[in-house]
């Protein structure tokens, strides 16, 4: 990081924060990892309380922060442990709905200045949809501030009751462009999927309703007759996948169902194109590391969607399969419209704010909530 200073203004100690995980998803996982690396090299005290899975995956730890375990659940023994993490902190910064929640109850009773980033919406219908509201206002109301990651969610935070809500810079580090891998690595992540020799179209996320994943079958099937017919490849899991797979085999759809990788950044890299036909979006990982990659990007014109786009990519309505099937066939037919939306894709990617903005930004928002307050 640049411009690192140790942050004790005043000659007072360093500031102590808390960040707070919960599940631990990509967006919010990663920007975690990167926020503790800014903080840490600006002299700011890190504890980062998730789940030990999530440590093991992003190394909190291994950016100078303090890592301490505390369960994904609400109940007493998780909220328990992190009371006693918060304790002495000046301020805590919670990551996502649900552990901000945690994060309220274990600062219940005390002033503690308390931020809340929401890197996505939480969907649900019926009961458990009421329940999420109910989550989001009382998350709303407790927070000091609410970043948003998208305009959207932070229009939902201040309808949600937010004193503060403003919209949060959130980089995610950029990965390597492809012309920095050798083409072996390419090749060998293709032939991997069994992509050689077929155009490879990558999407990537929870295997649940929220993905349009139904809809991506229903395009798959329509190009299944092209010559070579492209191949689809999912990375993900979720309650979805055995009806998909059923699907998948019954209609003979050139689309392979991959689970988990860790290999996430090297095939968006080796695809031809990057799917997102998600029902709702903010900052998608995915998009971002298509445009950083220069893969040009079909998306849902969904949500937070265009506005991080732009022009940098091909936009659908959607659930609409043929317009989706029409986009991908249209766009491997043209490869001086691949490279355009390249060319694009790099101005875009060129356009959001790097890491150390994002700790600046994050920063500015943590000196505003502690600075001793004069008198009158």
């Amino acid at each position: 990081m640049s411009h690192v200073s140790s942050h004790s203004p005043h000659g007072r100690s360093p500031l102590r924060t808390v960040q707070v995980l919960g599940g631990g998803s990509v967006a919010s996982s990663t920007h975690v990892r990167s926020l503790a690396e800014g903080l840490v090299a600006r002299g700011v005290r890190v504890t980062v309380c998730a789940p030990g899975e999530v440590n093991r995956t992003y190394d909190f730890s291994g950016v100078g922060a303090v890592h301490v375990p505390v369960p994904r659940s609400s109940d007493p023994a998780a909220v328990t442990a992190l009371r006693a993490a918060c304790a002495g902190a000046d301020l805590v910064h919670a990551h996502g709905l649900h552990a901000a929640f945690r994060a309220a109850l274990a600062l219940s009773g005390r002033s503690v200045p308390f931020v809340v980033t929401w890197h996505t919406r939480s969907q649900a219908e019926g009961a458990r949809g009421h329940l999420l509201r109910l989550l989001e206002r009382r998350v709303a109301r407790n927070a000091s501030v609410v970043l948003g990651t998208s305009s959207e969610l932070v229009d939902r935070a201040r309808s949600r009751g937010a004193r503060d809500a403003r919209l949060a810079a959130v980089a995610l580090p950029a990965p390597r462009r492809p012309e920095d891998d050798p083409d072996p690595a390419r090749s060998k992540a293709r032939a991997e999927v069994g992509a050689t020799g077929r155009p490879l179209l990558m999407a990537v996320g929870t295997l649940d309703r929220n993905r349009g994943y139904e809809t991506l079958l229903d395009a798959a099937r329509i190009w299944r007759g092209l010559d070579p017919a492209p191949l689809v490849v999912i990375a993900g899991e979720g309650p979805l996948r055995s009806s998909l797979q059923r699907r998948i085999e019954d209609e003979a759809l050139p689309v392979r169902l991959v689970g988990r990788r860790d290999d996430i950044t090297e095939l968006i890299a080796a695809a031809d194109v990057a799917l997102l036909p998600s029902s709702w979006e903010s900052r998608s990982v995915l998009a971002q590391e298509a445009l950083h990659a220069r893969v040009p990007l079909v998306a849902a014109a969904v949500a937070g969607v265009p506005e991080l786009v732009g022009d940098a990519a091909e936009l659908v309505p959607h659930g609409d399969a043929e317009a989706l099937a029409e986009a991908v066939v249209r766009l491997l037919a043209d490869p001086r419209r691949r490279d355009a939306l390249k060319e694009r894709g790099v101005r875009q990617a060129a356009t959001w704010p790097s890491e150390d903005e994002t700790v600046a930004q994050v920063l500015a928002v943590y000196d505003e909530l502690t600075q001793p307050r004069p008198l009158p």
